[in-house]
């Protein structure tokens, strides 16, 4: 039994073994499926190609996000906070900032991070340095699972740094609305024959409006003889108070500073005092800044009536755009760098066909149209911005109809032609003074990105 068993299967693999030859055989000589295999093969390097493209461009992406990272670590280093401690503090803060934001980041480990802060007699410089690896997607099927990731950013602050500052500043009539709320109330009490009005217009002609005021005075020398202190007295009076601080400033950290004060007219700038590095002169200069006087209401002078269009901010920005050169690093072997300074209260005033907000013809009230801040903007050169909140007057006829539906669009839009984090807003009863003196600070303490 054992025995034809062991024949039958010796005879069973004997079968199998000829009819795999065959097979074998008519495979050779069969090559219809040639183009099949060679598709087959050539598709390996496309598919290697298209899943190396995947995964350098998502390694790019991982380094534009640990970039920024490091650069907000690099001025954390150097902010005001951190400027006021230790090199030894503000380096952990610069790594506890660096890795907390850099955890977020999907598929990317840090293999390392190093920060070097030092403090020199010209101020503080930050570098942070950073390997990392980026996990492939694709690249790990042919033996490359990761791809390394290197960067470094650098920041300084405290530097001698020469500055021009560029000072544009609103003295439409708008402005000189008493600066307090006991001032207003006082004006608006005064002015019953005028429907109680609360601006302390300048007029050269005053007789023209009936205004009702004793001695046929104008606003302006009512409030004067009231004793009432209006927004642009308190402007002229912490212009010149800057002018003593850039002065103080600079002889303490070894910068340069020069200024010049400009305010708005009709159609472009009216100079109070071209750019020069003394602070003295300056300030002298400064005393003058005062309300546009006209000759009487809707009338500019005697011979135009420009229907009370005095703040055409437009005009104002084109022309401070062709004044100030573009900006430098600051550096002794740079030219200087380049702010201005924007005080207004926001409310554009102006002959234009196109404002949707027209009236008496081509009059219009709106908000600032801030395509020129974008314009200074891109040329490098940083915007401050001093709001003076208009005031809500609902006792005043002319504000509940032109003013009031535009209201809570004033303040966003003039903190959108600002630079970041260089907007101050002063209500009724704040202090410009104190204002003034912040947003400078904050001009001459930004920290600035050196690689």
């Amino acid at each position: 039994m054992s025995g034809s068993t062991s024949g039958l299967a010796m005879a069973l693999v004997g079968r199998a073994l000829r009819r795999t030859f065959q097979h074998v055989v008519r495979f050779r000589r069969h090559d219809g499926g040639s183009m099949a295999l060679f598709a087959g093969l050539a598709s390996v390097p496309i598919i290697f190609a298209v899943g190396a493209g995947v995964d350098y461009s998502s390694a790019n992406m991982a380094k534009s996000k640990l970039d920024g990272v490091a650069d907000a670590a690099a001025l954390s280093a150097v902010d005001h906070t951190a400027i006021t401690g230790t090199a030894a503090a503000a380096q952990t803060t610069a790594t506890n900032v660096f890795n907390s934001e850099a955890t977020g980041i999907n598929n990317v480990a840090v293999g390392n991070v190093n920060v070097t802060v030092t403090d020199g007699a010209t101020g503080r410089t930050a570098v942070v340095a950073y390997t990392a690896t980026k996990t492939n997607a694709f690249m790990g099927m042919f033996g490359l699972p990761t791809t390394n990731i290197t960067g470094q950013s650098q920041s300084a602050a405290g530097l001698s740094v020469n500055i021009n500052f560029y000072l544009l500043l609103d003295n439409s009539p708008s402005m000189n609305i008493a600066a307090t709320t006991d001032g207003i109330n006082t004006l608006v009490s005064h002015t019953s024959a005028q429907g109680g009005c609360a601006f302390a217009c300048h007029e050269t002609n005053p007789s023209a409006d009936n205004l009702g005021n004793p001695n046929g005075e104008d606003n302006y020398a009512l409030a004067q003889n009231l004793g009432v202190v209006t927004r642009m007295q308190n402007l002229a009076s912490a212009t010149q108070a800057l002018m003593n601080t850039a002065a103080a400033t600079e002889g303490s950290n070894t910068s340069q500073y020069q200024m010049a004060i400009y305010t708005f007219a009709n159609s472009g700038l009216s100079t109070v005092q071209s750019l020069t590095s003394n602070m003295t002169t300056a300030q002298a200069s400064a005393a003058n800044i005062n309300v546009l006087e006209v000759y009487d209401n809707n009338w500019l002078t005697k011979t135009n009536q420009n229907n009370d269009t005095d703040t055409n901010f437009e005009s104002a920005m084109s022309a401070i755009n062709n004044i100030m050169p573009n900006p430098g690093l600051g550096t002794p072997v740079s030219t200087p760098q380049e702010v201005l300074f924007i005080v207004s209260d926001g409310v554009d005033d102006e002959v234009s066909s196109s404002c949707s907000e027209s009236l008496d013809g081509n009059r219009c009230q709106a908000p600032f149209n801030t395509s020129w801040c974008t314009t200074i903007k891109n040329r490098g050169i940083q915007i401050s911005v001093l709001y003076t909140a208009y005031l809500p007057l609902p006792t005043n006829s002319w504000y509940n109809d032109w003013i009031a539906p535009f209201q809570n669009q004033i303040a966003p839009n003039m903190e959108s032609c600002a630079s970041p984090g260089m907007f101050f807003t002063v209500t009724t009863d704040g202090d410009i003074t104190a204002a003034m003196q912040s947003l400078f600070a904050q001009a001459i303490s930004t920290a600035r990105l050196t690689k």
